[in-house]
């Protein structure tokens, strides 16, 4: 049976979304790696994990639109006919803005990918997993972000907040589904070396923050993948509605 499940990792063609993919994989999971425009990234994490021995589709779709939020379940659908496991973890981050400065546009991008997107494949998954709706149950993890406690000043409040809503939406959704047999939670990584930063227009921002962390370095995203794995894992079966933060005592 756990041979069998099947995770649906959101953004997982590099960064945090790849290590979860290349960790559950290793774990016994079948991976549907999704990805909005890098095709090869995804191939290549797809590739890795069958040289493993292990079971993997690239699944192309933007969250932030809802035809690719269609053609990401459509393909699972097709490919393995269940899900037991969502990782939303596709998010963007824009570069460096006071609020006075950051346009209608960008604010919309933003909620678009970051909030609205993660509740539209919730919803999806909750449609696929909830015995409800005869499914056999689930797990669900939201990434957040430590600027959504810590605010982001003078960077990207933007930002911070659509992970503030995550939080929430963590927290209500968790209740909402507890006795469907869907748990939901979230973590919160900290500074995690990982290219989000160069995406912000900050590429040195890990190696400038490690001073300011108290363990005095960032995280990587293979310690991130491992606290998202044990929330989804059997280890977890009384854990939902809980934030975990991965960020070094930040």
């Amino acid at each position: 049976m756990s041979g069998s499940r099947v995770l649906l990792v959101t953004g997982g063609s590099r960064g945090i979304g790849a290590a979860v993919c290349l960790a559950a994989a290793r774990e016994g999971w079948r991976v549907a790696v999704n990805y909005a425009s890098k095709r090869q990234a995804a191939e290549d994490v797809v590739r890795q994990i069958s040289e493993a021995g292990g079971t993997a589709i690239a699944v192309q779709g933007d969250v932030g639109s809802e035809d690719g939020i269609e053609a990401i379940f459509s393909a699972i659908d097709a490919a393995f006919g269940r899900l037991d496991g969502l990782v939303n973890n596709a998010g963007i981050v824009g570069p460096p803005e006071r609020i006075d400065e950051i346009s209608t546009e960008r604010l919309e991008w933003m909620l678009r990918v970051n909030v609205t997107g993660s509740i539209r494949c919730a919803a999806e998954a909750v449609k696929r997993m909830s015995t409800r709706h005869g499914g056999q149950g689930g797990a669900i993890v939201n990434l957040s972000s430590a600027a959504a406690v810590l605010g982001a000043p003078g960077q990207y409040v933007d930002y911070a907040a659509t992970k503030g809503a995550i939080d929430s939406f963590t927290i209500g959704l968790a209740r909402e589904v507890a006795s469907e047999g869907v748990r939901v939670n979230a973590v919160r990584p900290g500074i995690i070396d990982t290219d989000i930063h160069a995406s912000g227009g900050l590429p040195d921002r890990a190696r400038d923050m490690a001073p300011s962390i108290p363990m005095q370095r960032p995280g990587t995203a293979g310690e991130v993948a491992d606290a998202i794995l044990y929330l989804l894992s059997d280890k977890a079966t009384y854990v939902t509605g809980a934030i975990l933060n991965v960020s070094g005592g930040r």
